[in-house]
């Protein structure tokens, strides 16, 4: 699968909170979510010197990304709920960062979590 197409697929799900998402599925939701709205906030600059498509497309990509970072939370065993941890500026970051790691070495197939010896 391409990256594209992972972006594609976590649009096509876009208000599904259940579930799991692959890392790849969300970094690469990440990415093309960033280029898509700085390369239009770069043409509306540069065209008209306003910010209001740039706000749309901001707006219109709000939900499909609460709805993969949920998503991708489950993948690691966390709930979703978590995601607001985001809202507190650096220690919440933190908390969130720090909650993400500690679970490298495990891993969730059929809802079961597996711990690595």
């Amino acid at each position: 699968m391409s990256g594209f197409d992972y972006f594609k697929q976590a649009l096509s799900r876009y208000a599904e909170f259940e579930g799991r998402s692959r890392r790849s599925e969300y970094w690469y939701f990440a990415l093309f979510n960033a280029l898509i709205t700085y390369g239009v906030l770069g043409l509306e600059m540069i065209l008209f010197s306003t910010t209001m498509f740039y706000m749309i497309v901001s707006l219109a990509f709000f939900i499909p990304s609460l709805a993969v970072g949920v998503r991708r939370l489950h993948d690691i065993g966390k709930s979703g709920w978590n995601l607001l941890w985001g809202l507190i500026p650096i220690v919440g970051w933190i908390m969130l960062w720090s909650g993400c790691v500690r679970t490298v070495n495990r891993a969730v197939t059929n809802g079961a979590i597996i711990r690595n010896r």
